[in-house]
């Protein structure tokens, strides 16, 4: 059995000018030059820099371009959107589906990121699914029921041989910007719940390969500290993906966990 991938995965969300894009990925290039299975680095970049992005890490080993998003429908009247098979014919590996910033901000429901999904893997797009409960369902202690719904009714739409090329970032909102903090042990608790749900659906095998990211306030200072837990897989980092040296350390504390 080939070993679970190990990712640490940047979304720069809307940041960055091209200028200060250029900057950043070269410092980390330089920084960090190759990255060797089974860990991988992946930079969501925002569409206007996918190709620009893609050729500045091209022939750097282990280093993939992901898209932040995309349609739900293949083409037609959709003003402004970008297609699953555009980011295809673009040669784009990955795809954030379902991140928590696009579920509150557009309104993304189950059944729109189930189509999504669909049509990042008629594309031969590996998405990473985003899935994470908020503030006042912690509280309600919760978490488990709504964490294991999103899958359900979204992701779960994929048969085995699909989901076999995803990826899980989960998020727990309430420790973005709330001032709150996950500790490790609460992120491992998650991360071992979702792969229980993943193995309900395909099985404990399947469910063992897939790799399970964690998304909440990762920096530097507690990387170490979450890549020890057995279930986290690597990191989707926000904020600190932004600096070239924070990120480096993130991703050297990854290929050395």
């Amino acid at each position: 059995m080939t070993a679970r991938k190990k990712i640490a995965a940047a979304n720069w969300k809307m940041n960055l000018t091209w200028p200060e894009a250029t900057e950043l990925v070269n410092a980390l290039v330089d920084s960090i030059e190759a990255v060797n299975d089974p860990c991988q680095v992946i930079l969501a970049v925002p569409f206007p820099y996918l190709q620009s992005v893609s050729a500045l890490v091209k022939g750097h080993i282990g280093y993939s371009v992901a898209a932040q998003n995309c349609h739900q429908k293949a083409a037609g009247a959709y003003t402004g959107e970008v297609s699953a098979v555009m980011l295809q014919a673009m040669e784009i590996a990955y795809c954030l589906v379902g991140h928590s910033e696009r579920r509150e901000y557009n309104g993304e429901t189950h059944a729109v990121l189930a189509d999504k999904l669909v049509r990042c893997i008629e594309n031969k797009i590996s998405p990473i699914f985003c899935c994470g409960e908020p503030l006042a369902i912690r509280d309600q202690e919760k978490q488990n029921e709504y964490v294991a719904k999103q899958l359900q009714e979204a992701l779960f739409v994929l048969s085995s041989d699909q989901a076999a090329s995803a990826v899980i970032a989960y998020e727990p909102i309430w420790a973005i910007g709330t001032g709150r903090t996950a500790s490790s042990q609460q992120a491992q608790a998650m991360h071992r719940h979702i792969r229980s749900v993943l193995a309900s659906q395909y099985g404990e095998a399947l469910a063992g390969q897939i790799p399970i990211l964690y998304g909440g306030s990762v920096k530097a200072s507690n990387a170490d500290e979450l890549f020890a837990c057995p279930d986290v897989d690597g990191a989707l980092v926000g904020g600190a993906s932004l600096v070239a040296s924070e990120f480096s350390a993130i991703v050297r504390s990854l290929t050395s966990a």
